[in-house]
């Protein structure tokens, strides 16, 4: 892919996951516990994952928070940084789980995802606060790491089925 193709793949996929942070704020949260959403926008970043590269991954996961950021105001605030752990905590994980453990399902893989947000916006959270209790938290985190990262990771699953459907693989890696 030529530099200039991939400039623009990155970008799109960094203005789809920005889009679908967006759009999740706007739904209403069903379950009314403070840290518990769905992560939508985790979808691109196992996306670009799976179909590109880590260090790829890596960019638009951060150019994606931090657009999130700028645009609800947060930049470099604590919720900048909270979303901040999260998401490379869930990069991380879920590129060791794809590479080492092949055998795993995008919906596991994005399971260990959602678990890895959680206990990496925790972890930030008790060096900030300087209090190691808030990990009592962590239980009801991982309760709803589980539906949530499998609703995202069947969405991905679907979004790659589609992608392979249609061909738009194949099309995103010639050059032309």
């Amino acid at each position: 892919m030529t530099p200039t193709k991939k400039l623009a793949v990155v970008a799109m996929l960094v203005a789809q996951a920005s889009v679908l942070h967006f759009v999740e704020s706007l739904l209403p949260n069903p379950i009314p516990i403070p840290g518990v959403k769905l992560g939508l926008a985790n979808i691109i970043t196992l996306l670009a994952l799976i179909v590109l590269d880590f260090r790829t991954a890596l960019q638009i996961t951060v150019l994606r928070t931090v657009l999130g950021a700028l645009l609800s105001g947060t930049l470099f605030g604590v919720g900048f940084f909270m979303s901040c752990s999260g998401a490379l905590s869930a990069l991380c994980l879920m590129a060791v789980s794809l590479r080492a453990m092949s055998g795993l399902s995008i919906t596991v893989i994005s399971i260990l995802g959602a678990i890895a947000h959680n206990l990496g916006q925790l972890a930030l959270a008790a060096l900030i606060l300087n209090f190691s209790g808030i990990f009592y938290y962590l239980p009801v985190m991982l309760l709803f790491s589980i539906p949530t990262g499998y609703i995202t990771g069947l969405l991905t699953n679907e979004l790659l089925k589609y992608i392979k459907s249609t061909q738009r693989l194949e099309d995103l890696f010639q050059d032309q």
